[in-house]
C-alpha cells in the first residue's frame, strides 16, 4: 500500500463518559417541568405579549394581560426579573414556550406567606371589604381577618378600614384549601411593645421627651411617649391655673414634656410642661410692685371677685370691694364679664402664696379724701337709703360716701325700735352730717336734726313753777307719764296726785286721756327730765282762794270800818 499524504482522522466513537458530559452541557436545554417555578428577565414588551428569556433554547411568552395592571400599565420593562411557570395548558405557540405569570405569583405568594408565618414577618395588605365576622383583607391571595383581631381594642366601625393598607401577620395558612388567616392587632401588639422598649431605654427622671396627648381626663392628659403612657396632672401643665385640661390640650396634640418621676418596675410616668420654663412667680415682686398699673384679661369670675391674667401663667384677684368705691355692687358680674380686657392696680403681691391683689377702684380718686373739704358739719344732704341695719340706715350721698343715720337720730318724739319702722330700703331723704372721719370713711347723720328739739323748745320756754295742760298718757305703778307737747312727756309721781272726791286715797292713779293741769316742780334739760305735781297746783288753787277770801273779808271789814267811821264824825257834827 502506498503511502500517503493524508493526514491521520481520529474515527473512534465517544464513549460513556463522553455522552454524560455531552448530557450535562446541553441539559439546560432541556423543556423544564409544568410546576416549576422560573426566574427570568424581559426581553421585550410587545402590545400583546412579553418575551421573557428563561434560560432555555426558546424564549417564552407571557399574555400581556397577565401584568397589565387596573389602569391599563404593564409594570415591566426589558432587563427586569420576572418569576414564570412553563404553562401547556394554552395553545402552542410557534418558536415560543408559553409561560403563565399569573400561576409564577400564586406560587411566589404562598410561598412568601409560608415564610412569614414561619418566621413570624410583617405583611403589608389591603383591606378588600368588610364581611362577616370581619374583613377581606389582599395580601396576594384574599385572607380573612377577624373583627378581634383588627385591632388592640375594641373596634365597633370595621368600614373605616376599607381601602386602607395595613401591616399584617399570618396566623394560620392552608394552602391546599387556599385559606389564610392574617392579624392587624399582632402587628401592632408587636410594632407597640417594640416602640416601649425603645422608649423606657431612653427614659429618665429629668429628661426632656416629646409626644402625642393621647386622652384627656379631668384631672389630666395621657401622653403617648412612643409604646408607653405617661401623666400630665393638670396642675403641671401651666404655672397659672388650669380648671381643665381642655383649656390647654387637645387630643393629637403633640407636646414636648419633662419626665418628673419614673417607675421602672410599675411602669409609671409623671410627666410636666410648666418645669419647662421659670417660674414667674420668683420674680413677680420685682416685675410688678405694689402701685403699679396692669393690664390683664379676666379669666373667670365669682361671687367674691374676678381672675384677671396679667402675663401667662400669673392670674391676680380684683376683689368685690376693690372694684368701685361704691358700695352698692352686689355681684363682679355686674361690672366686668369673661374674656374682657381690663386696667388694675397692683395692691399687694405675695410670691410664696402665689397671690396677687389688684384693684380697679385705685383708678379713680378715693372720694373720702375731699369730703372734709366738700361737706361739713351742720350742713344738709340727700341720699338713697341704701341699706338697712339694727342699729341704723346707711344713705349714700354721692357714688362711694355712705353716711350712718343711727336709729337715735331717727325721730326726736318716736322711740324707734328699727329703722325700718321710719325708712325703707332705697327711700331717697334728707339728713344734717352730725360728725366727719374722712381716714376711716364714717360719716354721721341724722333725720331727727332737720326739725327743731321739741325738748328743747319747752325747755326754752317753760320754767319751773309754771302751770301746764297735759293729757295723761300711760299710768306706772309710781305715777302717770303725761304728754306736754307732742314727744315731751313728764312724770307726775304719785305722792303728787292728790286723793280725789271719787276714788280712795291708795288709788292715785288718773284715767288716761284725762287732761289735768300740772305745776312744774322738776326741770332736768340734759336728761330730759320733767317733774310735774297735780297737788300743787290743787294747793295754789286753795291758797289762792282762801288768799281771795281774806282780801274780800278785808275789803269788807274795811268797809265796814270806813263806814263806821263816817257815821262817828256825822254825830260829832
Amino acid at each position: 500500500m502506498a503511502a500517503t499524504d493524508e493526514p491521520d482522522v481520529d474515527v473512534s466513537f465517544p464513549g460513556e463518559d463522553d455522552y454524560a458530559h455531552l448530557i450535562e452541557d446541553y441539559s439546560h436545554l432541556a423543556p423544564p417541568s409544568e410546576g416549576e417555578l422560573l426566574q427570568g428577565h424581559v426581553v421585550k414588551v410587545t402590545p400583546n405579549e412579553v418575551i421573557v428569556d428563561f434560560g432555555y433554547k426558546l424564549e417564552g411568552l407571557v399574555p400581556i394581560d397577565q401584568l397589565r395592571q387596573p389602569d391599563g400599565s404593564v409594570p415591566v420593562k426589558a432587563g427586569d426579573a420576572i418569576d414564570v411557570m412553563v404553562d401547556r395548558s394554552g395553545p402552542p405557540q410557534e418558536g415560543y414556550i408559553l409561560l403563565s405569570y399569573s400561576r409564577a405569583s400564586r406560587l411566589r405568594i404562598w410561598d412568601t406567606l409560608e415564610q412569614a408565618m414561619r418566621d413570624q414577618l410583617l405583611v403589608s395588605g389591603r383591606v378588600l371589604e368588610r364581611t362577616k365576622g370581619g374583613l377581606v383583607v389582599d395580601v396576594g391571595v384574599p385572607a380573612f381577618m377577624p373583627g378581634s383581631q383588627v385591632d388592640i381594642r375594641p373596634i365597633h366601625d370595621l368600614d373605616q378600614f376599607v381601602g386602607q393598607d395595613i401591616p399584617v401577620k399570618v396566623l394560620k395558612l392552608n394552602r391546599r384549601r387556599g385559606n389564610v388567616v392574617v392579624s392587624r392587632k399582632t402587628a401592632l401588639e408587636e410594632n407597640l411593645q417594640s416602640r416601649k422598649q425603645a422608649a423606657l431605654d431612653h427614659l429618665f427622671e429629668g429628661a426632656v421627651v416629646t409626644g402625642a396627648v393621647k386622652n384627656l381626663t379631668e384631672y389630666g392628659a395621657f401622653v403617648d411617649l412612643g409604646g408607653i403612657d405617661g401623666l400630665l396632672h393638670v396642675s403641671d401643665m401651666s404655672h397659672g391655673r388650669v380648671n381643665h385640661p381642655s383649656e390647654v390640650l387637645h387630643p393629637g396634640d403633640e407636646v414636648t414634656v419633662k419626665v418628673l418621676k419614673f417607675d421602672r418596675a410599675k411602669e409609671r410616668i409623671s410627666l410636666g410642661i410648666r418645669q419647662l420654663t421659670p417660674d414667674p412667680w420668683e420674680t413677680l415682686g420685682e416685675r410688678f410692685p405694689a402701685g403699679s398699673r396692669v393690664i390683664g384679661r379676666v379669666m373667670s369670675i365669682t361671687d367674691y371677685g374676678a381672675f384677671v391674667e396679667i402675663e401667662p401663667g400669673v392670674e391676680g384677684l380684683i376683689h368685690v370691694s376693690e372694684m368701685t368705691w361704691s358700695r352698692r355692687m352686689k355681684h363682679p358680674a355686674k361690672l366686668v364679664k369673661a374674656g374682657d380686657q381690663v386696667e388694675a392696680v397692683v395692691l399687694e403681691v405675695k410670691p410664696r402664696e402665689r397671690r396677687v391683689s389688684l384693684g380697679i377702684k385705685q383708678l379713680e380718686a378715693d372720694p373720702w379724701t375731699t369730703v372734709g373739704e366738700r361737706y361739713s358739719i351742720g350742713s344738709v344732704v340727700e341720699g338713697r337709703v341704701r341699706k338697712l341695719a339694727d342699729f341704723g340706715a346707711f344713705l349714700e350721698i354721692e357714688e362711694g360716701v355712705d353716711g350712718l343715720v343711727h336709729v337715735s337720730d331717727l325721730s326726736w318724739t318716736k322711740h324707734v325700735k328699727h329703722p325700718s319702722e321710719v325708712v325703707k330700703k332705697g327711700q331717697v331723704m334728707q339728713a344734717v352730717i352730725l360728725g366727719i372721719d374722712a381716714p376711716n370713711h364714717r360719716l354721721s347723720l341724722g333725720v331727727k336734726q332737720l326739725q327743731p328739739d321739741a325738748w328743747e323748745s319747752f325747755f326754752r320756754a317753760h320754767e319751773v313753777g309754771d302751770i301746764v295742760r297735759g293729757r295723761v298718757a300711760r299710768s306706772a305703778a309710781f305715777g302717770v307719764f303725761v304728754e306736754l307737747a307732742p314727744g315731751v312727756e313728764a312724770l307726775c309721781h304719785k305722792s303728787e296726785i292728790p286723793p280725789m272726791p271719787d276714788r280712795t286715797a291708795a288709788d292715785a292713779s288718773l284715767p288716761a286721756g284725762d287732761e289735768y293741769d300740772f305745776k312744774i316742780i322738776k326741770m332736768n334739760e340734759a336728761e330730759k327730765k320733767i317733774g310735774l305735781s297735780l297737788r300743787a297746783v290743787a294747793e295754789d288753787e286753795e291758797r289762792t282762794r282762801l288768799e281771795d277770801y281774806h282780801r274780800q273779808a278785808a275789803a269788807v271789814t274795811m268797809t265796814i270800818e270806813e263806814a263806821m267811821h263816817s257815821r262817828g264824825k256825822g254825830e260829832d257834827r
